[in-house]
Order: C-alpha cells, then structure tokens, then sequence
C-alpha cells in the first residue's frame, strides 16, 4: 500500500503521490479519451487515491473525463477540482461565477461532493476572503469537503485561512522549479499541505524531453523559457547529470525527480500525470525510493537554482 500523507489539520488524507489530469484534456497534443481512462483506472489500481483536475481542463470535458473514468471507483479516492478562469485564461473570481462553475462541476464530475476545491489562480478584483467565503458556502452546503488555493501568494493564503481553514496549497514544483519553497514557513505555521503540480518541469524531467520544434504549435511548451534556444542546451546538460544519478541508483529520471519531491517534505503530494498506463506505473514506484543525504545534496549542486531561465 502506498504511503498516505496528510493534507492540511481537517482530515484529508491521500496517497503520497496524486494523479494530474490536466494532460488528458488539453496542452500536451491530442487525446485518447480510452487511454486516458485507462491510465486513470491504472493509477488507482497502483495506490494512488488523489486525482487533480479543473474546470480550465477542456472546459468541462476534463472533469467529464475523470468523472467517468472514476465512478466505479468513487468511494475509494478524492477528487479535486479548480475554478476560477475565464477561457481566455484570464481571472475570474466573481462571486456569482464561482457558485456557477462549482455547480456545474459536480454535475460534470457526476458526484454529490468535491473533496477539495481550488481557487485556480488568484483574482486581483476579488479578495481572496470573499472568495474562501463563498467556498465555505459550499462546504456548509456538504457540496465541498475541503478548500484549497492554487497560484497564489503566502500572504493570500493566510489571509484566506482566517475566513475558512485552507488544507492544501497547490503549486508548480520541481526540481526545476523551486519557487515554492517560498510558502514553506506559511504552510508549516499554518499546519497546511503542498500539492505539486508539473512535478517533472512539463516533461523536461521525464526521460524524454525533446526541442521546442518537435512539439506542436498549441503546445504550452512553446511558451516556457526552459525550451527557449538560449536555454535548452544548459537544461539538457543539467538533465543529463540528473539522469546519470538516477541511473547510478537503478532508477529513472521521473522517478528520481519525483522521490526528490517526496524527501523534501512530508506534506508535499506531487501530481505527474500521464496518459500512457505504463508511464502511470512507472512514476508510481517512485513512492518506493529512499533518496540519501548524498543524493539530495548531489541534486542540489547539479540543479542549485532549478532549470535556466525561469518556468514562465
């Protein structure tokens, strides 16, 4: 059985490694609805108990997707779902909007109750209490179980614990992406978990990461400085020592990045998701890896600042 981690002090508990959905709904190239179901169903048969999604993934069809994929299942695991995007990616926590799309994420996601509801991004036109206080609305309504915030600031989420108590902050971190180490006092303070989204740099700390061109023109890849020309030759040069400790250890580069994530806190739930079943598999025994004081103190010469040039 899977090691469980504990998200926040009101009685969340998961699976120390997640499931992000993101990928089976938009970003990563096309889709197959089938295989991503199956990569789904393959996660929870491995241990995982915590699946991520949002209303932004596909604009429903990605909580349709997971919802599908889980409904035998649902009993047994925790589905979180995020709001607060307009789609052309811009904020909106308006009251009014946030009531709406939660609704009509419980219908797309086909339950009666989202375990954990996300503020996607914060909203400089909504205060962040007025938002946790809608949020509490539904949690009084028995409609949410526990709230969280993602994309956001560690002032924010103070100021939203005191309205309603936050379980889980979810932000990108990798190895290449070390800026949330930023929230670390806020959270241990305020006995609140870490979920970590794009835990391999998306992709380039998967084994198989490859130029900005080989990817398509609606690939998020196009955008992010770790791909740029002028810096990918230096982020492949830091993968490849990265790969030759995994190697060292008998073990992959994903599973090395994730087992890294696992050391650094026992609060951190890191998310990878996949839409291949055997990659699913892969990144999951990474839950089994011990890294040593060594290996950790290797990674972080070889990687003291995270990827060059930035994760945005």
């Amino acid at each position: 059985m899977m090691e469980q981690r504990t998200l926040g002090t009101q009685g969340l508990s998961v699976g120390a490694l997640g499931y992000g959905s993101m990928g089976t709904a938009v970003g990563y190239g096309p889709a197959d609805d089938t295989e991503s179901i199956a990569a789904i169903r393959r996660a929870h048969e491995l241990g995982v108990t915590h699946f991520d999604t949002a209303e932004m993934y596909g604009w429903g069809e990605g909580e349709k997707l997971l919802g599908q994929a889980l409904a035998p299942i649902r009993d047994e695991v925790t589905i979180a779902t995020k709001f607060g995007f307009t789609p052309s990616y811009a904020p909106n926590s308006q009251l009014d909007h946030v009531r709406e799309v939660v609704d009509t994420s419980l219908r797309n996601l086909q339950v009666d109750s989202i375990d954990l509801l996300y503020q996607h991004v914060n909203d400089p036109a909504v205060p962040v209490e007025d938002v946790v206080g809608v949020m509490k609305e539904f949690v009084d309504a028995g409609k949410v179980k526990y709230i969280g915030l993602s994309n956001t600031t560690p002032e924010n989420v103070r100021k939203g614990h005191a309205v309603h108590p936050v379980s889980a902050v979810q932000t990108e971190y990798s190895i290449f992406a070390r800026e949330s180490e930023a929230f670390f006092p806020v959270l241990e303070e305020l006995g609140i978990g870490l979920v970590a989204y794009s835990p391999l740099a998306r992709g380039f700390l998967s084994g198989a990461v490859k130029p900005r061109d080989a990817y398509g023109p609606r690939d998020f890849r196009q955008n992010i400085p770790w791909w740029a020309p002028e810096n990918y030759e230096a982020n492949v040069q830091i993968v490849n020592q990265l790969t030759e400790l995994a190697e060292s250890k008998g073990v992959t580069l994903s599973q090395l990045s994730l087992a890294w994530l696992l050391a650094r806190k026992d609060y951190i739930v890191p998310i990878p998701g996949s839409r291949n079943p055997a990659r699913v598999g892969e990144n999951i025994a990474a839950a089994d890896i011990q890294l040593t004081a060594d290996d950790l103190s290797r990674i972080d010469t070889i990687a003291p600042h995270g990827g060059i040039g930035g994760r945005q």
